[in-house]
């Protein structure tokens, strides 16, 4: 008679520093996520302030967007290199002061700057979020653990546009007011996280893989390394492609959903609103399920019958042919079923890392993330400038086909997830 493996740990069963861990990152994607749409709330206050154009305060986006991806490696190496408990402080501790910077800017140049330094904190959040809860948490729950801080990190998506509102509503409060407050609450969280994870979350957790370290080696030869080691990594670089491309689907419908129902099927500027936060909601609570999905079965079915299903439903409101009730229910349809990869992806990309290059390869399919936020603006609007509302989301349809294209060639090439042990080598299946 063989015998009986011992079982993992159930969810209420788990240690309470994974519990505190998980908790701990879930609230901190919360506030790196208000950080993150600090403008598109105030775009037109900021307008009328400081005299500039729409079009310069796009800029300003996408220096967020430029710095955020251009630090996102050098992230990862101190991620893997480092106690993370000092490389969360760096980047909760730099993005949280460029919210004041952003707040108190006297002029248009200023708010530049704090928006650079904006992008170049939150580039730290996913080099070592992910590393710290996959070494937190055990390997079947792990897309459970990622999907909670993606299931906070949309509610921060929300929070800003009711805080902005709720302050400008009131006689001798401005937007200045409303990005304080934001900065305000995510300097309170960012010291109590880092008081917590100094005193109760053990050193082991939290530091690297003792092979990652390069401690006393020139930075030259360090830096070759790590360029080598990114080349060599193909499974890797695959799903960072995967995530530009579905970064760039995902972030073409979130910026442009109001536009088509307003001006494609006639919805009021409340009912399109009304319908983009449905969007958020329904993501938020499948994300959850995306991380159940991913432990329970395997993450490779569940990117790409996610892609798959957005194209789906994207190419129906492209063409035009659902009824405004419709259209709504489609939009809400496509932020919930788009959620179900995020934790899926993220287990993959873990299953297909060693313990050593974790917040490296976090990082290199982070770069592929905000890389498709950044295209993804002035792509489709330009496309509905010049084409049309049907040519701008049949190109987000043929994107997501392409997302779900690639997500098949990475199953087919270094397996679903089924059977990948934590340091598993690409390829085994």
């Amino acid at each position: 008679m063989t015998p009986s493996l011992p079982s993992s740990p159930s969810l209420p069963e788990l240690p309470r520093e994974t519990k505190l861990v998980v908790g701990l990152i879930g609230g901190a994607e919360f506030v790196n996520h208000t950080y993150l749409v600090l403008f598109p709330p105030i775009l037109g206050l900021l307008a009328v302030e400081f005299d500039v154009s729409l079009g310069m305060l796009g800029l300003a986006m996408g220096v967020q967007g430029f710095t955020n991806a251009v630090f996102q490696l050098p992230f990862g190496y101190l991620s893997d290199s480092y106690d993370r408990r000092f490389v969360l402080a760096l980047s909760m501790g730099l993005s949280t002061a460029s919210v004041f910077v952003v707040a108190l800017a006297p002029t248009f140049e200023v708010l530049l700057v704090g928006q650079a330094l904006l992008g170049i904190g939150i580039a730290g959040h996913h080099p070592v979020h992910f590393p710290l809860l996959a070494d937190a948490s055990p390997e079947h729950l792990r897309a459970r653990a990622f999907s909670v801080r993606g299931f906070l990190g949309s509610l921060g998506f929300a929070a800003p546009p009711v805080v902005v509102t709720a302050a400008v509503a009131v006689p001798g409060l401005t937007w200045r007011h409303a990005i304080g407050a934001i900065g305000l609450f995510g300097a309170v969280y960012t010291l109590l996280t880092l008081i917590t994870f100094f005193r109760y979350v053990d050193g082991e957790t939290t530091t690297p893989a003792p092979s990652a370290s390069g401690a006393g080696r020139p930075l030259g030869e360090r830096l070759r390394e790590e360029l080598r080691a990114v080349v060599a990594a193909p499974a890797i670089l695959a799903l960072a492609l995967l995530a530009l491309v579905s970064s760039l689907a995902s972030w073409s419908v979130t910026s442009y959903a109001v536009v088509l129902l307003q001006d494609g099927y006639g919805l009021g500027l409340d009912v399109a609103n009304l319908s983009l936060t449905g969007l958020f909601v329904a993501g938020a609570v499948t994300i959850l399920l995306g991380g159940y999905l991913s432990d329970r079965f395997s993450p490779g079915p569940v990117i790409v019958a996610s892609y798959l299903s957005v194209a789906l439903f994207v190419g129906l409101l492209a063409s035009f042919v659902l009824s405004p009730v419709l259209a709504v229910a489609a939009v809400v349809l496509v932020g919930a079923l788009r959620s179900l990869a995020g934790p899926a992806r993220s287990k993959l990309a873990d299953l297909l890392s060693a313990r050593a290059d974790l917040g490296r390869n976090f990082a290199i399919v982070s770069v592929g993330t905000m890389a498709g936020s950044a295209v993804a603006p002035p792509m489709v609007g330009g496309l509905i400038e010049y084409a049309d509302l049907r040519v701008a989301f049949a190109v987000v349809a043929a994107a997501s086909v392409l997302a779900t294209a690639v997500a098949l060639a990475i199953v087919r090439s270094y397996g679903n997830g089924r059977g990948l042990g934590v340091g598993a080598a690409p390829g085994d299946d």
